[in-house]
Order: C-alpha cells, then structure tokens, then sequence
C-alpha cells in the first residue's frame, strides 16, 4: 500500500504563526491545478501498488471550486489504483465549509476532514489572524455532521498569551461536546520571518511563556485522557477507530508521494520534496520537468529518522530492530543512552517497545536528540 500527499499552495489570509508554503495571490490557482494534474501523470509508475490514503493540505485545499478538485480526483483514478482507498482527508479552513460546498464534497472521496478551527475565542483567532470567527468554527463542525461527515479533526493551538487556562480548558471541552473524535493540537510556535515572530521582537506582543505551554499541554493530555482519547502521536489524539490513517502510515514507513509545490515523498530509503515556489514549479512542469530534490538517507539517517518517530507515536522503538537494522555499533550507542534515559524515568520498555514516560511528553524531541548517532 502507498498514500499520495496533494499541497494546494493557497489561502485567503496569512496567519500569524504560519511559515509553511503558500501564497494569498489566487491569480495562477487554476493553472497549478493543471500543473498538479500533470505531475500525477508524470509520477504514476513511482507507485505500483494500491493507494491506500490521499491527504489534501496546503495552504488551504478547501479553497478549491469544486470543478478543480472533480478534475483533481479524475486524474487520481485515471491514473493510480485506487480499488483500496481507505481515507481521504481534506485540510480545511471553518469559513469554508458553506452547506453548498459540503452538499458537493458529498459527491467526492473525501470521507475526512481536518479543520483549521485553533481557537474557539475571538482573542485567539485575531491574535493568528485567522479567515474565521468563533461562531464559524463551531457552525462548520455541526454543519459537516449533519451532511453525514462523522469523521473530523480539528486542529487546535495552546500556549498564547491570550488563553488562559479556563479558556483552554473551555476550547477542549467545546471539541468533546461537539461529538469530535480526533485532535491535532499544536503549541503556539514562533518561527522566524513570521508576524508572530516580527511582533515579539518589536515588543508589540509578549514573549511565548514556555511553562504557560508546557501546563497547557498537561491540561490537554489528562483532559482528553477522561475523555477516551488515546494519544497515539505527541499531537494528535484520536477516539479508538479513529486515528488517522495516512500520518499513522507516514510514521510506520509506509511509501507516499507528494504533489505540489514544496510537497515530500518518501520511498525506503529515499526522500525528496518538490520546489517551493509556485512559479517555478508551474514553470518546471509545463516544461516536462520534475521539479524535485532526491536525497539518499543513510544508514545513521534512517535510524535518527526512526528514534524520533517512534518517541513521539505509541509505536515505540523495537530495540530488536535496531540491532537488525543498524548493526553493532550503533546498537551499542543506543543501549548505552538508553539506559540513561531510564534511570531519568524519560522512557520506559512496554511490551519490548521504548515509549516516553507521561512526564517526558512534552520533551520529546529533545530527548530523542539524546539517541541520535553522529559518525
């Protein structure tokens, strides 16, 4: 089996946190769609096997009028073995989903959506200058459940210095009353060249507090904890049958390919990503021309790759792969830091698998740093 990852480089509005790939100009929107068509032709015999997922994120694919994705999806089945679809997901922004737009994706694949909704409060989403209001966010959730869709995430933000902790609290509750089954909830980050960022050092906006943020995502573990929700990634936290399908497969090795500008695949051990630059990606591929960037991992870096992964999932990392896969040098590394870790009650050994602690969740990549080989 094998997923396909679609980015749609577009939205209406930039958010103030945001440093991913995309732009608010909509003027050439029509041509990428001809040129990510294209780029599904030109890929098709990288994946021999059935498709399994198809994610759509962006930018903001819900931007999409519904005759670019019915095209979309006619080069999918025209193209690729679909006859073992399982989910697919389409990332999209509360004031889009209008009844109109949700009657059409009823006639579509998509049987899941992933919903930008970060914040329940009007303080929040003006502080990440978001597309929506409060009330959209939890209108557009009803409103798919009443069209038949019971299959959503939403995305949610904690740790800014406008939610308190009642607020958060209220945001979490909000979710589970609304009948949602999965959450992707993410610490308010400032990345550098973004308005968060500018903001925080001009001294317009305070500092992110890291304590304010690490109580938060306590509250947000015990809080979905009661609620049934298994933390099945750092980030993400679904009810039982409800885990996502195409990031649990990116976490289990599972091949992909991704379409569109700045878009990642990765195959064994080999990952590449397109271009991040919409012009010249168009460019590239009207020109019969991947515009792509491949990159042979190693051997250390398929296991620095793993380590991380599997401390932020309940997968965990088999140390009887590790000796497998790596060899002795590398395994002896391993156990050597790994014993370490467990006497600093950071992770622990369930079932033969390494898993972080409770206590250790929040400080999981740097403790995953602590298992990275370097030659």
């Amino acid at each position: 089996m094998a997923g396909i990852y679609i980015h749609i480089p577009y939205c209406k509005q930039k958010c103030s946190y945001c440093d991913f790939h995309f732009s608010t100009n909509l003027s050439s929107k029509s041509t990428m769609v001809e040129a990510i068509i294209k780029e599904l032709e030109m890929r098709k015999n990288e994946i021999s096997t059935p498709i399994e997922t198809i994610y759509f994120g962006g930018g903001t694919p819900s931007i999409l009028q519904s005759h670019e994705l019915d095209a979309i999806f006619y080069a999918l089945h025209k193209q690729y073995d679909l006859s073992q679809i399982k989910e697919v997901t389409l990332e999209a922004n509360p004031d889009d989903l209008t009844k109109e737009k949700l009657k059409f994706f009823q006639s579509t694949p998509i049987n899941r959506f992933s919903i930008g909704v970060q914040s329940f409060f009007e303080e929040d989403l003006r502080l990440m200058n978001r597309a929506h209001n409060a009330q959209e966010a939890e209108n557009c959730i009803q409103m798919a459940q009443d069209f038949g869709f019971d299959n959503l995430t939403i995305d949610l933000i904690y740790g800014s210095n406008t939610t308190t902790h009642e607020m958060w609290h209220q945001n979490l509750q909000k979710a589970v009353d609304l009948g949602i089954n999965h959450i992707s909830s993410y610490a308010l980050t400032v990345e550098e060249k973004t308005t968060l960022d500018h903001k925080i050092e001009k001294g317009e906006w305070k500092p992110i507090s890291d304590q304010h943020q690490s109580e938060q995502f306590d509250d947000l573990v015990q809080f979905l904890e009661r609620q049934g929700f298994i933390q099945y990634e750092i980030s993400n936290f679904g009810k039982p049958g409800y885990f996502s399908q195409h990031n649990s497969n990116y976490w289990k090795g599972v091949p992909y390919i991704g379409i569109g500008p700045s878009a990642h695949s990765y195959k064994g051990n080999q990952r590449a990503w397109n271009v991040a630059n919409n012009a010249k990606y168009i460019h590239s591929i009207s020109n019969n021309q991947l515009p792509i960037e491949i990159e042979n991992l190693s051997l250390i870096d398929q296991y620095n790759e793993q380590v991380m992964i599997g401390l932020r999932t309940i997968y965990g990392i088999d140390p009887n792969i590790i000796l497998k896969r790596y060899g002795l040098k590398i395994n002896d590394y391993f156990q050597h830091e790994l014993k370490e870790l467990i006497n600093e009650n950071l992770v622990q050994q369930i079932d033969g698998k390494i898993i972080l602690t409770k206590e250790a969740k929040f400080f999981a990549d740097g403790i995953a740093s602590r298992l990275f080989y370097v030659d």
